[in-house]
C-alpha cells in the first residue's frame, strides 16, 4: 500500500508499548502510535521501558506516527510535557495528538500555541482532535483554535467516529487547508448517533467496528482527505480477540475500503 498505515495505541491498549510495536510489525503496518501520556480512567497502564522500546522499533522497522494524549485543560502547564516531547522525538515520532478540554477559548488558543512552540523545538506537529464530549467538539471549533494560534506545526486530526458523531460534513472537510491535515484516524461504527453522551463515549473508547462493518460513510470521508495522508487505525472493538488478530482485521478491512475507493 502506498498510503502509510499506523496501528493506533487504543486498538491494542492492553499490550505494553514494545508489544504494540511488535504486533504492528506482525500485522503488516508501517507505523504505530504510542500512548505515553495516559488519560483519566484508562484501563491499562504499562511501565515504559525506553531501551526495550527503541530496540523493538529498530528490530521491526516500524516507525512511530504519533504520541498521545496531550489534553489541554484550564490547569495545563505545557512545560510539564517537555520530557515526553523530547522522548517522542527520540523515538522518531512526527506528530502528537491533542485534545481541547477548556471552555475558555482564548486561554485554550494560548495554551495550544505554547504547546506548538514547545513541540516545534522537537520537530513535532501538534494535531488537535475534535471529540463530541470535549470543548473542541467539531471541526469548526478546532479550526478557530488552529487559526487563532497561527502555528505552522499545528494540524487537525480527523477521527472517523468523532467526525460523524459530531455531525461534521464531508463538504466542510474538503475546505480544510491541506497544510492542517497530517494524518487521520479510521474506524467504523453503528450508523445511529447515540442520544446519550456516555454511550457516545463508551462506543468511542471500546466498541467501534472494523472499516466496512458499520454504517459510517468512510468512502466519502476518505475521498475528502488527501490521497496520501497516513491513516492510523483506531479500532477498539467490544468482541474479545487476540491483539494480533484485531490488528490484522483492521488492516485488511482498511485495505479493502481503500481498494474500493480507488476503483471508483
Amino acid at each position: 500500500m502506498k498510503r502509510p498505515l499506523g496501528l493506533a495505541a487504543l486498538t491494542v491498549l492492553e499490550c505494553p508499548h514494545d508489544e504494540q510495536v511488535r504486533v504492528a510489525a506482525q500485522a503488516g503496518y508501517t507505523h504505530a502510535g504510542l500512548r505515553l501520556v495516559p488519560v483519566a480512567g484508562q484501563p491499562y497502564s504499562h511501565p515504559l521501558d525506553v531501551p526495550l522500546l527503541e530496540r523493538c522499533l529498530a528490530d521491526t522497522g516500524v516507525r512511530v506516527l504519533d504520541v498521545e494524549v496531550f489534553r489541554l485543560i484550564p490547569q495545563t502547564k505545557v512545560a510539564d510535557w517537555e520530557n515526553v516531547l523530547a522522548l517522542s522525538q527520540r523515538l522518531g515520532a512526527s506528530d502528537i495528538l491533542v485534545h481541547g478540554a477548556d471552555a475558555d477559548e482564548r486561554r485554550l488558543i494560548d495554551t495550544f500555541g505554547r504547546l506548538c512552540e514547545l513541540a516545534g523545538r522537537y520537530q513535532l506537529r501538534a494535531n488537535l482532535e475534535p471529540m463530541p464530549w470535549v470543548d473542541v467538539s467539531n471541526i469548526a471549533k478546532a479550526l478557530r483554535v488552529l487559526r487563532g494560534a497561527g502555528k505552522s506545526n499545528s494540524g487537525l486530526l480527523v477521527d472517523a467516529i468523532h467526525f460523524f458523531r459530531a455531525g461534521d460534513s464531508v463538504a466542510e472537510l474538503k475546505k480544510v487547508p491541506r497544510e492542517y491535515l497530517h494524518y487521520a484516524q479510521l474506524c467504523d461504527a453503528r450508523a445511529e448517533t447515540p442520544t446519550d453522551q456516555q454511550e457516545i463515549i463508551r462506543q468511542a473508547r471500546g466498541d467501534r467496528l472494523f472499516p466496512g462493518e458499520g454504517g459510517l460513510d468512510l468512502r466519502a470521508l476518505l475521498a475528502a482527505l488527501p490521497p496520501d495522508v497516513p491513516l492510523s487505525l483506531e479500532v477498539p472493538v467490544a468482541k474479545a480477540m487476540p491483539p494480533l488478530e484485531r490488528a490484522q482485521r483492521a488492516r485488511r478491512a482498511t485495505e479493502a475500503i481503500l481498494a474500493a475507493s480507488e476503483a471508483t
